[in-house]
């Protein structure tokens, strides 16, 4: 179970289907696999092999989503870093993680140099960059992809357990914990999200979030599975955010409280201008009934909200469940149980409070190399949350 295979299955079968959309660059997905293509056998000419570690430091672009395919064609395995790490905790990652590649961008490279020395693992050929313009010590990716050929690399034998990404916790509570991410964890993002917010091959998704957090999956996933259009932003603004909507008729949009606020708050914000919205997903963070009440009166029928955990459990409120229930964050999806449990591991009763645990197909095999933490989180088969 290749998530790969989902970019050449769509550039056969949808090739004119319009696939991303990052500022005014538009790719079709026969145009978007013959990317990711050059990029996966440009890695394997480097000698990178299935298994290998490739880290990713670099803000929402095109060049980051083929990053992630082009490894998942191949069988690497990518480890999406933030943008906003120190170096102290940029070069504990990158070893932690056993990266043996890295692909950033300019606006990196001094934080980079400066650790350097202290990153054995990666090959000094191993180092490069979106934007090159001739800094030493990197290579250039344009150039790399444009050395490659485009044709659907080798084929790599793939199975469920195989590892497609590690994605760090941010670390506030000590050392960052790598939580690991199978093909066929991936897989279930993709037919559990979709299903769950009634996508379709014709869906147009707009992200506007920093896609190297696990939340990004929670759409690009049932997007890429459908082989719907994804469009992805630079940033967040209200105004251009709904302007953008209103243009390209965008289907589904994901966003944290805050950004629903601001959209509400907005000078151009108008039902008209959102009416091709079919999903509202709400998650990160509680969203006030206040609020939740307000976008529901201006844009009814199309309220979703997530509660979940990177580890790999999650609830969602269904739009057609909220006006029951609107201060629940809903249900477990098909395939996934939930219980509550009191201090001494029996089911709490009704009403009385107890922590979250549950369990599904998006269940990680466990924190990378740390044993020890996986057996505490993970107890019989059931992820505790830590949430009460």
């Amino acid at each position: 179970m290749n998530i790969g295979s989902l970019f050449s299955r769509h550039a056969k079968y949808r090739p004119n289907h319009l696939a991303v959309v990052f500022e005014d660059q538009r790719l079709t997905w026969f145009e978007f696999n013959q990317q990711i293509n050059r990029l996966a056998n440009a890695f394997i000419d480097l000698g990178i092999q299935k298994g290998d570690k490739v880290a990713t430091i670099l803000p929402n672009c095109l060049e980051l989503l083929e990053v992630y395919w082009a490894v998942a064609k191949m069988g690497a395995v990518v480890v999406p870093s933030s943008t906003l790490l120190l170096e102290p905790a940029m070069k504990t990652l990158l070893n932690d993680s056993d990266t043996v590649l890295l692909i950033t961008n300019s606006e990196f490279v001094d934080k980079i140099d400066s650790i350097k020395p202290e990153l054995p693992a990666i090959p000094a050929d191993r180092y490069i960059l979106t934007d090159y313009s001739g800094q030493e010590g990197y290579r250039d990716y344009g150039e790399l992809k444009a050395a490659a050929s485009d044709q659907e690399p080798e084929d790599i034998a793939i199975n469920d357990d195989d590892p497609f990404n590690i994605m760090y916790s941010s670390g506030t509570t000590g050392l960052p914990k790598g939580i690991v991410h199978t093909h066929y964890v991936r897989s279930w993002y993709g037919a559990t999200f979709a299903a769950t917010y009634r996508m379709t091959p014709e869906s147009v998704t707009m992200h506007a979030g920093a896609i190297v957090f696990n939340g990004a999956f929670v759409d690009l996933m049932p997007t890429m599975y459908v082989g719907a259009t994804y469009i992805l932003l630079g940033q967040f603004d209200p105004v251009s955010y709904i302007d953008t909507i209103e243009r390209e008729k965008v289907t589904h949009v994901m966003l944290v409280p805050a950004q629903i606020i601001a959209i509400l708050n907005a000078p151009n914000f108008s039902s008209k201008a959102l009416e091709s919205l079919e999903m509202i997903l709400s998650l990160g963070a509680p969203l006030l009934k206040e609020h939740k009440d307000e976008l529901n009166k201006r844009l009814p029928g199309r309220f979703y909200e997530l509660y979940g955990l990177t580890e790999g459990f999650v609830t969602v409120l269904d739009k057609e469940d909220y006006a029951a229930k609107p201060e629940s964050v809903g249900v477990p999806p098909p395939f996934f149980e939930m219980k509550i449990l009191d201090t001494n591991g029996n089911e709490a009763p009704i009403k009385e409070v107890g922590e979250i645990c549950g369990k599904g197909p998006i269940l990680m095999p466990g924190y990378y190399k740390r044993p020890d933490l996986t057996e505490a989180a993970i107890v019989d088969g059931w992820l505790h949350s830590g949430d009460l």
